[in-house]
């Protein structure tokens, strides 16, 4: 009996106490911008960046970012290599392979590319009618990306 009151203590706690950062795609955000209009925030990142990899298990864990991300903004993590065509803003964007099983994706380049380059990890704000409004490319703490969050908001 006492382990199954703590059994259902524990997930009540995690269930109420922590939410999961919605992770929507490049094929929705058309239609969720006819539901409700706001900015996209496009998480562009490589499996072997370690910088990306910091953001994903730090910042993006952050509940009162994930809840002000979820909230107000839409959000896309991007495989900066991810290998399937994908369709946004009426165009289809492709894989291009640069070697022997390295490539990147074109549409990584369309949001993420600054000077003629792209450096992990990108993050790439979408007004609401899919125009870049903002790009950084560097690692953000989970104290400089809720600041980045409060201006974006302005």
């Amino acid at each position: 009996m006492k382990k199954l009151f703590l059994l259902i203590f524990f997930f009540g706690i995690s269930a109420t106490g922590f939410c999961q950062l919605k992770n929507n795609s490049f094929e929705e955000i058309d239609s969720l911008q006819q539901i409700q209009k706001r900015k996209t925030i496009v998480f562009i990142h490589t499996n072997w960046c370690q910088f990306c990899q910091r953001m994903k298990t730090a910042t993006f864990k952050n509940q009162e970012i994930i809840e002000k991300l979820n909230s107000d903004f839409y959000f896309i993590s991007f495989n900066a290599e991810e290998k399937r065509d994908i369709t946004f803003n009426n165009q289809t964007f492709k894989y291009q392979p640069s070697g022997n099983n390295v490539g990147i994706h074109e549409l990584a380049l369309q949001l993420g590319t600054q000077d003629n380059q792209i450096a992990y990890p990108v993050l790439c704000v979408l007004n609401e009618k899919n125009e870049i409004v903002f790009q950084y490319s560097n690692y953000l703490s989970s104290k400089d990306f809720k600041v980045l969050l409060e201006k974006l908001q302005e």
